[in-house]
């Protein structure tokens, strides 16, 4: 999975893709002509701290990368925190990242199962 990284690409992304909100993330999902799926993650100032921050951005990336084989190929994914997710515990964070994370990929239904 490769990463969005340029600020139109998130544009094009966040104006006509589809959205799914849980308590934790909102994910927005647009189709690609590349065939393969990018991945963005955007943590805002509100959520925290840089060091708590840059560890939400750990959880996402790496559960999204346990997924990856999973995921249908052609989607840019962007997926943005909220500021519930800083107050997990720090034990079961990556447990309630990657259920959170699971639950909207299923809603968008972007998994092969």
């Amino acid at each position: 999975m490769q990463s969005l990284k340029k600020t139109k690409s998130f544009k094009i992304v966040y104006s006509g893709g589809r959205k799914s909100v849980n308590h934790y993330f909102v994910m927005y999902a647009h189709t690609n002509d590349e065939g393969i799926s990018r991945l963005g993650v955007t943590v805002s100032k509100k959520v925290g701290n840089a060091v708590v921050r840059n560890r939400i951005r750990r959880l996402v990336k790496e559960s999204c990368r346990l997924r990856a084989h999973r995921l249908m190929p052609g989607y840019d994914i962007v997926i943005v925190a909220r500021s519930g997710v800083a107050s997990l515990p720090r034990e079961s964070s990556f447990a309630k990242v990657d259920k959170a994370l699971e639950s909207l990929f299923g809603k968008l239904m972007l998994l092969n199962d």
